[in-house]
């Protein structure tokens, strides 16, 4: 029965090959499935074209973009359509041959249904074997005609309609034709089956090279896509540090203001209680005379006989008929009311700030903290505040503490007129961080010299390393206080010397020194000096020193750089207002420059 209702469907199904082939592996569709645009494609082949792409989905056919992968379901009336199909070809010749296996990897000779064809005439549309093969080698009838290894798909090789041979494709129509077609192609661009394919190669070699390096692009991308996701989790990492180290700090601060109110509060009250202590006494002794006398009118009172009685009497002591008086004694309520007044006014401007969203503390006063700690400017850390603060404080040299707090003694103008050896008071000892070298600097001397090196250094991979440009900060950051360095230029003059901040970009352009808003410098390009900061380049007078100080002041907010020797040589100067741990920087970029790190005393 079911051959009978799927006979009618054959001849309507004959020509739907072409429709029911894949275009990507040109083959009848496995496990169907449509995109949005209306096209059909085997799951499989669509799986490995859209695998590894995180965006750019598009159909293969129409070149359609979609935004994100589209989520596909099997065609099921499709499949359904291409199991018929396949159900619905005619066997060929040699299944249906009489006596033949079909197990049998031989194609059966068409004249004697027994024998296994040696060759097949692609003019008789026939196979032959040796034995029937005979006439066509040795009759003169058959010499034109072309013999080929043997062919088991014969039947599909010749027209439907014509039942000719098929040896020609045509392009526009996509689809192989015989000679008696071809009078109905003649308008269409149609070859040889031969070149046809080998064009059709051609082309999916070229999309598979295609292929391949959009899948070797997307791996790119995939990795570029988790480097800078770790870059982006280190530098969040470090913000969140110096973010603790300033709330460490703040903590610290109000721990100190709120120690010694306390400490102020104990005094006073320390002070009452030592004259309620003085009274206390005071009035336990009187208490202790009064119950003497009282205890020697008592026996006094015993003696019965007179004379004794009265000469007891009389030798007792007069006692004072006064009340006991106690002194007024109270907490000095200005004082206390003082105190309290301070805590209170620093809990409202911290409360203010807090409060205050982010733009207007920026515009208002980048450099709000103090401000809101003026209650006593001259106060010191604690001990808890000081362990709060950590390395920081080891990083400040202990003679830079004194003029921070003076702001005359820290003008800029002032640190122009000084000596070498007043500059050397705030001498602070740099050492390079072997993390930040870039492959291409060499470091020697207990890292206090960097050059160019010929190859490449093998340095372990680093987050903080640069790899754009031959650079190298100081192991040393300073966040407060003056510290002065000088640095020697020992060969050539193809280097740069400034300072940056710890977060300034490792990659790219951008983490050149004086390229970018987080690093300021001065730039030795043989004998052209320039200075530069956020890509800005302003030129500056030659000099010959060959020694360079860098005097640092952050809470002032600048930075100066001067040529060493006999008399100080001012070179430039930057002003800014530092909101960042600042390092030493160095650059140097040419092959032979050698700059290294004066060890001052």
């Amino acid at each position: 029965m079911a051959e009978l209702v799927r006979a009618p469907s054959v001849p309507s199904l004959a020509g739907l090959e072409e429709e029911l082939t894949c275009s990507i592996c040109l083959s009848l569709f496995e496990n169907p499935v449509t995109t949005p645009c209306g096209h059909n494609f085997c799951g499989p082949c669509l799986d490995v074209l859209w695998s590894g792409l995180l965006a750019g989905f598009s159909c293969p056919q129409c070149r359609a973009g979609f935004q994100r992968r589209p989520e596909l379901q099997k065609n099921t009336v499709l499949c359904r359509v291409v199991e018929q199909f396949q159900s619905s070809q005619p066997a060929g010749p040699a299944e249906a041959k009489r006596g033949w296996d079909e197990s049998r990897s031989e194609v059966a000779c068409d004249s004697c249904l027994e024998a296994a064809a040696a060759r097949t005439c692609l003019t008789c549309m026939a196979s032959f074997c040796l034995e029937h093969l005979r006439p066509h080698q040795e009759s003169p009838a058959f010499r034109d005609h072309a013999l080929c290894p043997p062919l088991r798909d014969l039947p599909r090789r010749k027209c439907p309609e014509h039942n000719k041979l098929l040896e020609f494709f045509c392009r526009e129509h996509a689809s192989c034709i015989c000679c008696v077609c071809l009078v109905s192609h003649r308008t269409c661009l149609a070859g040889p089956l031969q070149e046809a394919k080998a064009e059709k190669e051609s082309q999916l070699k070229n999309r598979l090279t295609e292929l391949y390096n959009q899948s070797e692009k997307a791996s790119l991308a995939l990795d570029e896509v988790r480097v800078l996701q770790r870059q982006t989790s280190e530098t969040a990492a470090r913000k969140m540090d110096l973010l603790r180290s300033e709330f460490l700090e703040i903590k610290a601060l109000i721990e100190e203001e709120e120690n010694k109110a306390m400490k102020k509060v104990e005094e006073e009250e320390k002070r009452v209680c030592d004259k309620f202590d003085y009274v206390h006494n005071v009035l336990g002794k009187k208490k202790n005379e009064i119950q003497v006398i009282r205890d020697q009118i008592e026996m006094a009172l015993t003696e019965d006989d007179d004379i004794t009685f009265l000469k007891k009497a009389a030798t007792l002591p007069q006692t004072s008929t006064k009340n006991v008086f106690i002194p007024r004694i109270d907490l000095d309520q200005n004082l206390i009311h003082t105190i309290y007044q301070g805590a209170f006014s620093l809990k409202e401007i911290v409360k203010r700030t807090v409060n205050q969203p982010q733009e207007k503390k920026m515009e208002a006063n980048p450099q709000w903290k103090p401000k809101a700690f003026q209650i006593n400017p001259s106060n010191k850390l604690s001990a808890s505040g000081r362990k709060a603060m950590g390395s920081r404080d080891k990083r400040k040299p202990a003679k830079s503490a004194p003029n921070t707090a003076n702001p005359g003694a820290t003008s800029l103008e002032s640190f122009l007129t000084k000596s070498r050896e007043e500059l050397l008071e705030y001498a602070a000892k740099i050492t390079l961080d072997f993390n930040t070298a870039h492959n291409k600097v060499l470091l020697s001397d207990r890292n206090t010299k960097m050059s160019v090196s010929e190859t490449p250094q093998k340095y372990n991979p680093h987050p903080q390393r640069f790899t754009y440009c031959s650079q190298v900060l100081g192991f040393q950051c300073f966040k407060r206080g003056i510290h002065y360095w000088e640095v020697e230029l020992q060969r050539n003059n193809f280097c740069g010397i400034g300072i940056c901040y710890g977060s300034m970009e490792r990659q790219g352009a951008d983490s050149r020194l004086g390229r970018n808003s987080s690093s300021w410098c001065i730039e030795w390009f043989n004998s052209k000096i320039s200075a530069w900061h956020n890509d800005l380049e302003k030129c500056l007078p030659n000099t010959k020193a060959t020694k360079i100080g860098v005097l640092l002041n952050y809470e002032g907010g600048f930075v100066i750089f001067l040529g060493v020797g006999e008399k100080h040589n001012l070179i430039y100067k930057f002003r800014a207002q530092f909101t960042e741990a600042l390092c030493p920087a160095f650059w140097v970029f040419s092959s032979g420059t050698v700059l290294s790190l004066c060890q001052l005393k």
